[in-house]
């Protein structure tokens, strides 16, 4: 999770470059915490688009006195990813989940990979049922 604040606007989760494994990122809630005021605090998520060019789009508009929490039911993103507090001043807290997914090496995959052959071979007979 993160904090946006008046002082601290944004906050940007990013990976190693140089790791090869696929990387899922889930906001689940976006809330307002202690000390915020009435007032309408927009969070926006900044990405880029598949032309590589940034991208902003607002995915919370909370108010204390009216929505001060909204759940996202994980929403995903992919990283590197920016989260912004567009307006308002919070806090405003967001919380969520982070998956690594590790890629297989392709060497151990053909090693370990049976045959049809192979597969058949292993495979017990079928009975009929008696009756």
């Amino acid at each position: 999770g993160c904090e946006l604040t008046a002082s601290t606007k944004s906050y940007t989760f990013q990976v190693d470059e140089k790791d090869d494994s696929d990387h899922i990122l889930a906001l689940s809630v976006v809330c307002l915490t202690e000390g915020a005021k009435d007032e309408c605090n927009v969070v926006e998520v900044v990405g880029r688009n598949h032309e590589n060019q940034e991208i902003a789009v607002p995915v919370a508009n909370l108010k204390l006195s009216c929505q001060p929490l909204l759940s996202l039911d994980n929403f995903k993103l992919q990283p590197p990813v920016t989260f912004r507090l567009a307006a308002g001043s919070g806090p405003v807290h967001l919380a969520g989940w982070h998956r690594i997914l590790h890629r297989e090496d392709a060497s151990f995959e053909e090693e370990d990979d049976l045959s049809d052959e192979d597969e058949e071979k292993e495979l017990a007979p079928i009975m009929p049922a008696k009756k």
